[in-house]
């Protein structure tokens, strides 16, 4: 086979994503396509796949994705003849503890709302349905009847026949040595084949080569952050007798069973993962297996023999010990990479690739076929990731536990508990000699709650309240009556400067930036579609220089929006996010606490709603910016990092005898959740346009050129389709975190966004979109709303304004 000189894109990785990608990418016309696979295709991680195709997963497009792979799967035997062994079996999940029931009960309410069939059971149906398993200890169950499984290598074949049938090129044993670029852009490829080498000039690259996605990533600068790890599971001998069965998840033994041709596989996500290939992945692997621990899979078998008892007698066949790729937060990376304008990433899929693949390729293909996404991926966005997270100590520290957390508890509030303490505020041993619980986000420690008194300095999980459900409502407390103070460092921080920064800013954003040097603008940067891409704040410090401050997991994904549409304004885009540190100081009293440590003048005259000024703050000097995202009086301080210290010190003495608290970020999201405040990747993504959110104030269409004012203009035209909501639930127990489905009127209409607990409203909150195309208002607000936790329904007031200070006028006193 002859290799062109020039193609439209590269694939590099010929496992089920690779051909996934090009099946797809053929299928919507395009040509010039190459894949080229360093061995034979599947021989990487694909081969030796379980093969379990599942449809739920937590959130609406990742379920809607995986779907989507289940109805392809289905089809692609008919169109290219190679047999891909898919059968909707179902599948059970069982529940040993109280804690775990809840969570599946909670899946099983976001699957209704998310579209999926989805059945709770007791023991008594799991054992009727799954007759082998010894029930002793199973509290409850969910099964799912179009679940299935199929044959991995074969569904990658069939993608790659399908391709192939539609002019992919697919060439294997060609090694890619070296990826050049010019510019922001990969330009070209180097392979190697059975000593050959050639080029290939390209328009894109795709990097689909798994658990060596990594060294190819750094091949072109691109950080794609993923580790092999092994990864274990036997095969029975044949079982007399033995016929098709749900494939069955007991995530409380952390195993997996799936009946395959008369026999028996049992898998494991162990707590303690043995990551695998630290020294570089071999160049000669192929098809190849890693050597038996049975040692280490001894106590997963244990359990599983007492769970099933016919594997006692049945004699394992295969011990198999294969290794697969995970991504420091178990999400698979997708998307175009920050560092180039032409390279793409579908990698890292965390044992999932199998039921991933599908739809994972379809989005992708759509998103470089269109240049938008189709829909929001920001779960799995490329872009989520931070620079420090290709390191290699940290991803081999990091993979140990994240392999165990596909079948871990998932309580909400968990955090990892491994490579932690990388990205510190400079206050960070100060809140910690307060007492402070640290969590991890981005890679920052930031204080989440703190302890008080003699109660231990760590979180203990739950699904119900807290061990900090008591410190969170202090915290609260304090925000709404006195005076908190709080650690925003993390939050990043980008500085546009440059002759052109007010036309740059103009452009990129929907606000209005023209005003004068100190005025804050609470923005968004639309897509063409009218959709949120960055929920930001933007300060003008000069007349050439502003500030965008972004949520702390945003900044990279931000930064890199806005180089993409740099065009030819004249502006340097530079992240200082470690600069400065930020403490927000928050509530009632505010002013009063300032004023204490600072001779200049903080109010509304001087420094109103919106503003910012300079300040000497004890003896140092700082930059106070007043904004709220908690919905009271309050200010945020910017201080360089080598002056926060002694402006902590100073502004936590001078708040001793004003009973001043120290606050965590849960406190935040408490009191933002009441005040009905945006949280951008929850409530606001890219597929929700910003007048259905409830932002059209943010957006100035008066202003003659700027992204998605076409869109924003057409929705007012049209009128909306969706209205973002917020609910009160009228019974103060339960607990709202995300996705749980909103009943309108007793069906079935959306689902939660974002939720939390309300302390001052006393009663848990949410968010979420309702649909009301050629609705009034008043229309949908005179329906009756239940909200759906963990499959009771639970009553619900409703509103378009916020709950608490709907009309802000605690922010402005």
């Amino acid at each position: 086979m002859t290799l062109p000189s020039h193609a439209r894109v590269v694939i590099i990785g010929g496992g089920v994503i690779g051909c996934s990608v090009a099946y797809h990418l053929a299928k919507l016309g395009w040509t010039d396509i190459v894949l080229l696979e360093r061995k034979k295709l599947t021989s990487g991680t694909t081969w030796h796949a379980a093969g379990l195709i599942a449809q739920l997963r937590a959130t609406k497009n990742m379920t809607k994705l995986a779907k989507y792979s289940q109805e392809l799967y289905g089809g692609l035997e008919v169109e290219t003849g190679i047999a891909t062994g898919f059968k909707r079996c179902g599948s059970i999940t069982v529940a040993l503890t109280e804690e775990r029931q809840e969570e599946i009960f909670r899946q099983a309410a976001m699957a209704r709302a998310f579209g999926v069939d989805v059945e709770r059971i007791t023991p008594d149906e799991v054992k009727a349905r799954y007759a082998h398993l010894n029930i002793d200890g199973v509290k409850a169950g969910v099964y799912l009847e179009k679940d299935g499984q199929g044959d991995p290598a074969n569904i990658a074949l069939a993608l790659a026949k399908g391709a192939r049938q539609n002019g992919a090129l697919i060439k294997e044993d060609a090694r890619v040595t070296q990826i050049t670029r010019a510019g922001r852009r990969a330009a070209s490829i180097t392979w190697e084949t059975q000593g050959q080498t050639g080029q290939i000039t390209c328009d894109h690259v795709v990097n689909c080569a798994g658990m060596w996605g990594h060294e190819v990533g750094r091949m072109a600068g691109v950080n794609v952050p993923l580790h092999a790890c092994e990864h274990f599971y036997i095969v029975t001998e044949a079982i007399p007798g033995l016929t098709q069965l749900p494939v069955l998840r007991v995530p409380d033994e952390c195993a997996y069973y799936k009946e395959d041709a008369g026999k028996m596989l049992l898998g494991a996500f162990e707590p303690n993962a043995k990551p695998w290939g630290m020294d570089g992945i071999p160049s000669n692997f192929e098809f190849d297996q890693l050597p038996e621990d049975f040692d280490h899979f001894e106590p997963i078998l244990e359990s599983a023999v007492a769970r099933l008892p016919m594997l006692a007698e049945a004699g394992i066949h295969t011990f198999f010990n294969g290794p697969e790729s995970f991504t420091p937060d178990d999400a698979y990376h997708l998307g175009l990479a920050p560092e180039l304008d032409n390279f793409w990433v579908a990698a890292g899929f965390n044992s999932i690739g199998i039921q991933s693949a599908g739809g994972a390729g379809m989005a992708l293909a759509q998103w470089m076929d269109t240049g938008e996404k189709p829909f929001d991926l920001g779960d799995v966005d490329i872009a989520r990731m931070q620079p420090f997270q290709g390191n290699k100590t940290y991803l081999y520290e990091r993979s140990k536990e994240t392999l165990g957390l596909l079948y871990a508890d998932h309580y909400p509030f968990r955090q990892k508990e491994t490579a932690r303490g990388i990205r510190r505020s400079p206050l960070h041993q100060h809140l910690l000699n307060e007492g402070a619980v640290m969590g991890e986000f981005a890679g920052w420690e930031r204080a989440n709650w703190f302890a008080r008194g003699s109660q231990e300095a760590q979180y203990d999980y739950t699904w119900k309240r807290q061990s900090f459900f008591e410190n969170i409502a202090a915290e609260h407390r304090a925000i709404r009556e006195n005076v908190g103070l709080y650690d925003m460092s993390s939050f990043g921080k980008i500085r546009v400067e440059g002759r052109d920064a007010e036309a740059f800013m103009n452009y990129i954003g929907g606000g209005d930036y023209a005003g004068p040097v100190g005025k804050i603008t609470y923005t968004q940067f639309l897509n063409k579609t009218g959709g949120i891409e960055a929920d930001v704040t933007v300060t003008r410090l000069s007349e050439t220089a502003y500030l965008v401050v972004t949520p702390a997991a945003a900044r990279l994904a931000d930064e890199t929006w806005m180089r993409r549409h740099q065009g030819d304004f004249n502006v340097v885009i530079t992240d200082v996010t470690a600069a400065e540190a930020v403490l927000a100081v928050m509530g009632p009293n505010a002013r009063t606490l300032l004023e204490r440590v600072s001779p200049n003048d903080f109010s509304n005259a001087t420094n109103p709603f919106g503003t910012a000024q300079e300040v000497e703050i004890g003896m140092g000097l700082a930059r106070v910016h007043r904004v709220s995202y908690v919905g009271e009086l309050g200010w945020e301080v910017y201080v360089s990092s080598d002056q926060a210290a002694h402006v902590f010190e100073t502004l936590h003495r001078a708040g001793q005898d004003m009973n001043m608290t120290l606050c965590g970020l849960h406190m935040m999201d408490s009191c933002r959740i009441e005040k009905a405040f945006r949280h951008f990747g929850h409530d606001i993504t890219c597929e929700d346009h910003v007048l259905e959110a409830g932002l059209g104030f943010a957006v100035k269409t008066e202003k003659p050129d700027f992204i998605g004012r076409d869109a924003v203009l057409r929705k007012k035209d049209e009128g909306l389709s969706m209205r973002l909501l917020q609910f009160k639930l009228t019974d103060p127990e339960p607990l709202l975190y995300h996705a749980e489905p909103i009943l309108r009127d007793g069906e079935v209409v959306s689902y939660l966004t974002s939720g939390a607990y309300g302390h001052h409203l006393g009663a848990a909150l949410g968010m979420g979109y309702v649909p009301c195309k050629g609705e009034a208002l008043a229309n949908v607000l005179a329906s009756t709303y239940e909200i759906d936790v963990a499959g009771t329904r639970v009553c619900a007031d409703v509103s378009s304004k916020p709950f608490y200070d709907p009309k802000s006028e605690r922010v402005k006193v």
